[in-house]
């Protein structure tokens, strides 16, 4: 019999920490972009959905960088879904993340395990933890859910047995979907479920990838003769499968940087992607036609991409790559959800035994034949369509909560969605004020010991703020919603206003600093951050101890942040050191600020200060995938060579 049971996976983590408490009004420093110069050169089709509406803002998400290195045993709740033949270890607390699929009768694991959780900056808002396999949407990188909670459930299977049901509301396109997992008696093969829906009365740009982590000492078979690379010099080019430029790509050592590569797949051909080692054992992907993307993600052989690897995990952890499944043929194109519409489609995991060495057409002939008998493709096809009759069946017994986002609109909207309960229960102090501006027409008072909360910026929510009364609260969640709009001179007018009346300067003077730092004037962005970082300084009334005090001390540290940059930026190092000196001894310590601290002694001519911080060492848990600031400022100090420890280069120097 198929089993469901809660479980505990206590591992070493670092705790995720508070989300940063300001609005992330910048565009996203996203390393998915495409050099303008390959555009003339992509099929049609995918040109049409690389310009689609691609991702410009965060909002109304947070980011969350407020996680550090130091690990310690933390238990982690978990769901095991298992029938005689795999085992499969869900994380409800952490996007659903599948952490293990275990084979049960040659007792090998088919997926890489990470033995620690360690976030780092790779999810679109931050936090993100390499292996297991993830499900990815939104828009194009890892999904802004990597280390949110999901709702999970019991929910009737088609083969009469148990299924997993996992479900949230997606924020950045206002999206529900679900996750259906079952394991039929005696399958060595999960089945996934996957359903996005768009209950909106306009079409909606959609995403979606889900990536799986398989240790690198592999050969990824797909099957295509060519594929698209992109690296981070954000080069897209067509080039052939498996060999290209000397070396088979197939072998994700035999790449020196990170780097993708999206196979072409040819239309009709049964859409699969394997990894197996060199004794023919792994894992295989293959889905319904909707899924029609494949991909491999290598770290490369080359000292960036190895620091990359220690820095996600702990010494003595071997390396892994991922092999990925998408909507679209690459991960940067987005594909338009119409109107009251949905998309789906069915996955399947699970054992592959073929040999991966020799010609290439022949490899792939005889791994198809091997998936073909494991599990026909009219399989996957008959499991789909006898899924779908289950898709809306109403969840049973609750195994994880996730978030109030999609209870709040649903009760907006009215909208009914079959299989995925989005419940009032669910709603929390985040959605408070939402609920009683959507019932009452206004915000109410906020608590002033407290930064502000979250902005909600769908249309809806800003014309409930255009018409709620002029407060100076209002005024400043109205401004944001106004900025993610495009209405970059009405949001400052918003915040104009809202300093008229405002107990509180700090937060409307911020959100207009970097608007003016935005809009090109770095003297008065200057003159703003300061006042905005005096203004927190003096009013600073964090209820002690608990969750209030972590929120101000995540706020002086982000504000504190910005302040330093435009400062040095307009060439004030004075006030911008008046600002370091201002803050917490405990912010200063933290590798993100002892990089800051290298950068200010470096503008004040003090270099050999600057270079003793490097000697001394210091870590950026937040360090962005693609940064290469610690090692731009290293080469200010010296000629030597980077040191190892520092170096995350992800491409040629000068690509």
């Amino acid at each position: 019999m198929t089993t469901i049971r809660r479980e505990v996976l206590t591992l070493p983590a670092a705790p995720p920490g508070p989300d940063n408490p300001l609005p992330p009004l910048r565009p996203l420093d996203e390393a998915h972009r495409i050099d303008d110069r390959d555009r003339a050169a992509l099929p049609r089709d995918m040109a049409r959905q690389v310009d689609y509406e691609p991702l410009r803002s965060l909002l109304p998400v947070r980011v969350r960088d407020g996680y550090g290195r130091d690990r310690a045993p933390r238990a982690l709740d978990a769901l095991v879904i298992e029938n005689d033949r795999l085992r499969a270890t869900v994380l409800p607390g952490l996007g659903g993340r599948i952490a293990s699929l275990f084979h049960k009768p040659t007792e090998r694991e088919l997926l890489y395990v990470n033995p620690v959780f360690q976030p780092a900056d790779f999810a679109l808002n931050g936090a993100w933890f390499s292996g297991g396999i993830e499900w990815n949407i939104g828009a194009t990188g890892h999904t802004t859910l990597s280390c949110s909670p999901v709702h999970a459930a019991r929910v009737p299977a088609p083969d009469g047995g148990e299924m997993l049901r996992l479900w949230e509301w997606e924020r950045l396109r206002d999206l529900p979907f679900q996750v259906d997992l079952w394991l039929p008696d005696g399958s060595d093969f999960l089945r996934v479920g996957v359903r996005i829906r768009n209950p909106h009365e306009r079409p909606v740009p959609t995403y979606w990838w889900s990536n799986i982590a398989v240790p690198e000492d592999r050969r990824v078979l797909a099957p295509a003769d060519e594929a698209w690379h992109f690296g981070y010099e954000r080069r897209l080019r067509r080039i052939p499968v498996p060999s290209y430029d000397g070396a088979d790509r197939t072998y994700p050592l035999n790449s020196t940087y990170p780097a993708d590569y999206f196979y072409e797949v040819a239309d009709g051909r049964r859409r699969w992607i394997a990894a197996l080692d060199e004794d023919g054992h792994g894992l295989a992907q293959t889905s319904t036609d909707a899924l029609r993307g494949r991909k491999l993600f290598v770290w490369g052989a080359g000292p960036g991409g190895r620091r990359w690897q220690e820095w996600l995990t702990e010494p003595g952890t071997g390396g892994y790559c991922e092999i990925q499944a998408g909507l679209a043929r690459t991960q940067l194109e987005h594909v338009k959800l119409e109107a009251e519409s949905e998309v789906s489609w069915l996955e399947a995991y699970g054992p592959l035994d073929a040999e991966p060495d020799g010609e290439w057409h022949a490899v792939l002939r005889g791994a198809e034949e091997r998936l073909e008998h494991a599990l026909p493709r009219a399989d996957v096809d008959a499991a789909y369509a006898a899924w779908l009759r289950y898709a809306d069946a109403e969840p049973g017994e609750r195994l994880a909560g996730g978030s109030g986002w999609g209870a709040l609109e649903v009760l907006r909207t009215g909208w009914k969605l079959p299989g995925t309960p989005f419940e009032e229960h669910t709603l929390g102090e985040e959605q408070e004020p939402w609920l009683h501006l959507l019932r009452a027409g206004y915000l109410p008072e906020p608590d002033r010991r407290l930064p502000p909360g979250q902005t909600l910026v769908a249309r809806s929510w800003r014309d409930m703020l255009e018409t709620a009364p002029a407060t100076p609260d209002t005024e400043y969640h109205l401004g944001v919603a106004q900025w993610h709009a495009g209405d970059l001179a009405q949001a400052e007018r918003s915040w104009e206003r809202g300093l008229n009346g405002a107990a509180g300067r700090w937060p409307l003077l911020r959100c207009l600093a970097l608007a003016d730092r935005e809009g090109g004037h770095p003297e008065r962005a200057a003159d703003r951050y300061a006042d905005a970082f005096d203004d927190l300084c003096a009013r600073r009334e964090a209820p002690e101890g608990g969750a209030g005090e972590e929120q101000w001390r995540a706020v002086t540290a982000a504000l504190g942040r910005e302040a330093i940059e435009a400062l040095l930026a307009a060439g004030r190092p004075e006030d911008a050191r008046a600002v370091w000196e201002r803050l917490p001894e405990e912010v200063r310590t933290r590798g993100r600020f002892r990089l800051t601290e290298a950068q200010l002694l470096h503008t004040e001519g003090r270099l050999t200060e600057a270079r003793a911080v490097y000697d001394e060492g210091f870590e950026v848990a937040d360090l962005r995938e693609g940064d290469e600031s610690i090692g731009r400022l290293w080469a200010r100090l010296t000629d030597e060579p980077l040191p190892a420890r520092h170096d995350f280069r992800m491409r040629p120097d000068g690509g």
